[in-house]
């Protein structure tokens, strides 16, 4: 079976430790792609920045560009509204019988599994991997598997606002991406 790691987010912007992370755990566990996957609406937090979705995606892409291992997943953005995992990975187990799924999660994400929707059903399912997060427990009664990555302390909160004052992104976002994000004014940026 293909081993695939999938990464959901907002990527509102994409930035340089979601790929840390990826490539960390695409190597760990020896993983054939990781796939990044904007969601349409987060059913755990509000979207932030005035940005489409159609932004995010292209953002999402020109993140990943160059790295052949990455790809970009469109399942939930093609379907819109509230993304569910459950459902996602229902509709890509359909599509793909001959893949097995690795969810990728920060610990933000660990202690919040008790509140995913069908959550005892979902980890039947998928793999679920964490990485630790600064601030945040990977305590769980669920099966996660952690694996040890550089901690960067970065968020896309941080960096929407850094473009709304001016400030650099250099080196905290790919390059594609701060130029999509100064060319288009996303976050406030000129």
């Amino acid at each position: 079976m293909r081993k695939v790691g999938i990464m959901g987010g907002t990527f509102n912007p994409p930035h340089i430790g979601h790929l840390v992370i990826a490539n960390e755990v695409l190597h760990a566990l020896d993983l054939d792609e990781v796939r990044f996957m904007p969601n349409s609406v987060p059913p755990h937090k509000k979207l932030d920045g005035h940005v489409s979705d159609e932004e995010r995606l292209r953002m999402t892409e020109l993140a990943i560009k160059g790295n052949e291992l990455f790809r970009l997943e469109t399942v939930e953005i093609n379907r819109a509204g509230v993304s569910y995992t459950i459902d996602t990975m229902r509709e890509l187990m359909m599509k793909e019988p001959d893949a097995s799924f690795y969810f990728i999660i920060g610990a933000d994400m660990i202690e919040y599994l008790p509140n995913w929707q069908e959550i005892d059903e979902l980890v039947q399912m998928i793999n679920f991997v964490g990485v630790k997060r600064p601030g945040y427990s990977t305590e769980t009664p669920y099966r996660v598997t952690l694996i040890e990555t550089p901690e960067i302390h970065l968020s896309s909160t941080i960096l929407r606002k850094r473009a709304a004052n001016g400030d650099s992104l250099l080196y905290l976002l790919p390059d594609g991406v701060i130029r999509y994000i100064e060319e288009n004014g996303l976050y406030g940026a000129e």
